[in-house]
């Protein structure tokens, strides 16, 4: 896309030409700045994401998947929180949500609860509140995972309405 460059005449009046766009050069200055300022940055963020992950394979491996389909009552409506919640607490992949999901269904768990559980496992994130607060603001952060959580509750009933049980 051109640009417009501002260019002065020999007798003092100027106007707006236009030229092409301005490419980098490899490895030019702005490159090198650009990296060097944003390393110190990854270094402070390193240790909070090792400490996230740890404590999340601490929770999964201490909460059995019979511990967690027993939390479920049967009530859809409540099931449905509960499976948010329980999901946006266990933040993990979509593929083990997926394996996940399949495991509490053949337990009995009813689908609008286990799909409320695997859209929050994948969206919601609670665990990583605290890293996504300090890199992306609190603010941002907070509503981020208020509002998918939210989303899963709504994601999981409008797809039971949907889809023909």
């Amino acid at each position: 896309m051109p640009y417009y460059k501002c260019t002065y005449l020999s007798d003092g009046r100027y106007r707006y030409l236009r030229h092409p766009e301005p490419r980098l050069k490899e490895g030019s200055k702005r490159e090198t700045v650009a990296v060097m300022s944003t390393f110190p940055m990854l270094m402070e963020t390193i240790p909070m994401l090792i400490a996230t992950i740890l404590l999340l394979g601490l929770l999964s491996t201490f909460l059995a998947r019979e511990f967690i389909a027993g939390l479920f009552t049967g009530d859809n409506i409540m099931d449905s929180f509960i499976g948010a919640a329980i999901g946006g607490i266990l933040f993990g992949s979509s593929l083990a949500a997926y394996v996940f999901g399949g495991e509490l269904l053949g337990m009995g768990v009813s689908l609008l609860a286990v799909t409320a559980f695997m859209v929050a496992w994948v969206t919601v994130g609670f665990i990583y509140l605290p890293a996504e607060a300090e890199l992306l603001g609190s603010r941002f952060a907070l509503w981020r995972n208020i509002l998918s959580f939210i989303l899963s509750i709504i994601v999981a009933i409008t797809t039971i309405l949907l889809l023909p049980v």
